[in-house]
């Protein structure tokens, strides 16, 4: 009887803690504001793949940043903070994703030359060899792409509110809280930078520098003139809106300028001979023609 009530006692407890932990699992859980900006800035959390590639390769780190050197170190830890950290891409990350993409490479690199296959080799060698390269290079065109379709209307609304009253620090920080992306998360650390004591024209400097954009240069260099100047920081901001989507206006006719003779190599190299083709052998299939008398059978 005693050891009933205990199993009982036991079960319900179990019942008890599991119903705890789902609810703990699927409650919202509310972090403090420096670790959230940290866990927001550079989006920390990789992926599962990303992951295991990191602890099968962590190891060789160090290995790899030797061979590298200090020169070429500081250029890769440039780039990716060019990219925003994706999924939380560091240094010694890059380093473990070489020496594991690397040793794939090799490997099968040298079973595709054993089994006579040089152009698939050839192929696992680039492969070794870039495919961290590719990931930190799209990750900066999407970033730069990002904030630059982001910033026309974001100076926007920074003039109204500005306009509205308020001081370009509160309504930088306030309009900073509406906005979500990479461009918001670089104002996130330019307002703590100041919060710091950073000076305002060191924190812009410091903003210009970790954005490979023509957009922010001009936003920043602007800035910093109005301000010697003493021209009104709302003029100054619509100013700037307007240059920029004036750019980008440019740039896009520029794209579609360069489109144009793209398209004409494609259709004249593959889609006229390609036509030729399916019309010649359309004709003579439907001519009825023998070939077999053609060629003597």
């Amino acid at each position: 009887m005693g050891i009933g009530i205990l199993l009982a006692f036991a079960f319900a407890l179990s019942v008890v803690g599991v119903c705890c932990g789902v609810a703990l699992y699927r409650r919202e859980a509310r972090l403090p504001p420096d670790l959230a900006l940290s866990l927001e800035v550079g989006a920390t959390r990789t992926t599962v793949v990303g992951s295991a590639v990191d602890r099968a390769g962590m190891r060789w780190a160090p290995l790899v940043l030797r061979l590298m050197g200090e020169r070429r170190t500081a250029r890769i830890r440039r780039r990716i903070d060019l990219a925003g950290n994706p999924g939380g891409l560091t240094v010694d990350r890059y380093a473990a994703r070489r020496a594991v993409y690397g040793a794939l490479g090799f490997f099968g690199a040298l079973v595709m030359f054993l089994r006579g296959q040089p152009l698939l080799g050839i192929l696992m060698v680039l492969f070794g060899l870039f495919w961290t390269e590719v990931g930190i290079w799209s990750a900066i065109r999407q970033r730069r792409d990002t904030i630059e379709r982001t910033l026309p209307d974001f100076l926007d609304v920074l003039a109204v509110v500005v306009s509205a009253g308020l001081s370009f620090r509160q309504a930088l920080d306030r309009v900073a809280e509406r906005y979500e992306g990479p461009w918001a998360d670089e104002l996130r650390i330019t307002l703590r930078q100041m919060d710091m004591g950073v000076s305002r024209r060191a924190a812009f400097e410091e903003l210009r520098k970790r954005n490979d954009s023509e957009q922010v240069a001009q936003f920043v260099t602007a800035l910093q003139q109005g301000e010697e100047l003493g021209s009104p920081i709302v003029d100054t901001l619509i100013q700037i809106a307007n240059d920029m989507r004036r750019t980008d206006a440019q740039n896009a006719r520029r794209r579609a300028a360069r489109a144009v003779p793209k398209a004409t190599m494609v259709v004249t190299t593959f889609m006229v001979p390609a036509t030729m083709v399916l019309l010649i052998a359309g004709f003579f299939l439907g001519s009825g023609t023998n070939f077999g008398s053609l060629v003597g059978k």
